[in-house]
This record gives structure tokens, C-alpha cells and sequence, in this order.
């Protein structure tokens, strides 16, 4: 699947995760210029590679995405730098999960929260005005399947991605009559090394790779997917 996102400029938050660094890699072989955005400045060099010593590329590594501040800072940098935001990915996220709601702290609820939904929010609010100006742009989410139907055992996960798919769909109303495609995808369990290690026993031929996740990122950010607003598209594999 061949996309051309030449003269481009990404933002990937979380570029230094499992999916994030597989996300930057595609789009910087479709021709983008990227803005890519992570925690930690040597973790980030190190996970991308070869993408940290081309001057196509502005790399951020001491972005704390929960805090308005600096998000808005490093946005603001990213403009600055290029011009313009043409894709916004949000991979920035996670997952911690294993007990019932009654023995589940209040600490673990309001990091789920704030990993998965405060930061996609902060972020999301720095670069749409950006976006409105240039009457263009588009926004991509990383739901799951559990925001759609809550299970057991992990209330906080669950309610964090629903509160990100609602949040995908508030800013699809309010946008897309201004040129701007929003929408989320929700992957199935990733084939990661660490999911690979907790899960041992699963079968994880039945897994979705990054690389098939990127290939739907590259899609709802080019103009094929133009039509589409507002979307939770799944991404399950064969699981």
C-alpha cells in the first residue's frame, strides 16, 4: 500500500513506542517531513534511528503530553519550524488493567484517564487551531475495543478509551465543515515484544502487527479517506 505524503508535516506523539516508531518510519517513507514528539529525548533517538539525523525531521523527546504547557510550546515550535501541521497522529497511550472496580486505586483510574485521554485532548486542542487556519487537516486517534463495551477487570482502561472515541467524535462535529477529517481506530492486541512476554500462552499468530495499524494511520490521514468523519474503525487482526 503506497501513499505519498511528500512536503507533509506529521506530528506523531509517542514516537518512540511500539506503534508510534513504526508510524514515523511509514510516513517518512511516503515522503513526509515529521514532528515527532516523546518523554524521553534519548530513548527517542535511539528507538527511530536513522530518522533522528535527517533534516527532514524535528524531534521533541522532552514533551510531557499531560501538561498544557509544554504541549502547547512544542506545538508552537513545530509551526515555527515547518509552516503548518498537516497530520496530527495521537499514538501516545497505554494499558494497565487486572482488577475489579471496587479494588482498583484512585491513582491507577486518574492515570488511565491522563495517559489516554488528557494527553490526546491537550494535544488535540494545541493543534486544531492550527489546522482551522490552514482550512485543512486531519486528526487520528488510537482507541480500543474495550472503549466500546466495558469488560472486567479494567474499568479505567475502558473508560479512558471511551472518553478518547467521544472526544474523536466531539471534534469531528465541530470540524469537519472546516476541512478536517477526525477519527480514531481501535487496534486489537499488538504484536509487541512485551505483549508477546505477558502473554505467552496466546496465540499470537491471531495478533494485528504495527505495520498493519500504520498502513490504516497512512489511509485516514491521505485524501482517500476525505469522506470519512468521525469513524471508530477497528483493527482487530484475527483475534
Amino acid at each position: 500500500m503506497m501513499f505519498d505524503f511528500s512536503d507533509q508535516v506529521i506530528l506523531v506523539t509517542g514516537a518512540a513506542g511500539n506503534l508510534g516508531s513504526v508510524v514515523a518510519n511509514r510516513f517518512d517513507r511516503a515522503g513526509a517531513r515529521l514532528a515527532l514528539f516523546d518523554r524521553n529525548p534519548d530513548h527517542l533517538e535511539e528507538v527511530i534511528g536513522a530518522l533522528s539525523m535527517s533534516s527532514d525531521h524535528l524531534l521533541d523527546g522532552s514533551v510531557d503530553l499531560t501538561d498544557p504547557d509544554s504541549v502547547e510550546k512544542a506545538v508552537k515550535q513545530v509551526v515555527e519550524h515547518y509552516g503548518r501541521i498537516d497530520v496530527l497522529v495521537n499514538t501516545a497511550g497505554g494499558y494497565r488493567a487486572g482488577t475489579p472496580v471496587h479494588e482498583t486505586s484512585l491513582e491507577l483510574w486518574d492515570f488511565m484517564l491522563n495517559l489516554n485521554a488528557r494527553t490526546a485532548f491537550i494535544t488535540c486542542r494545541a493543534v486544531v487551531p492550527f489546522m482551522i487556519r490552514a482550512g485543512s487537516g486531519a486528526i487520528i486517534n488510537i482507541g480500543a475495543r474495550p472503549g466500546l463495551k466495558g469488560v472486567a477487570n479494567a474499568a479505567a482502561y475502558g473508560a479512558s478509551k471511551s472518553a478518547l472515541i467521544r472526544l474523536t467524535e466531539s471534534l469531528s462535529a465541530e470540524l469537519k465543515s472546516q476541512g478536517i477529517n477526525v477519527n480514531c481506530i481501535l487496534p486489537g492486541t499488538i504484536d509487541t515484544k512485551e505483549n508477546r512476554i505477558s502473554m505467552p500462552d496466546a496465540n499470537h499468530d491471531r495478533w494485528v502487527k504495527p505495520e498493519a495499524i500504520a498502513d490504516v494511520i497512512l489511509f485516514l490521514s491521505s485524501e482517500a479517506a476525505r469522506a470519512i468523519h468521525g469513524a471508530s474503525i477497528p483493527v482487530y487482526g484475527a483475534s
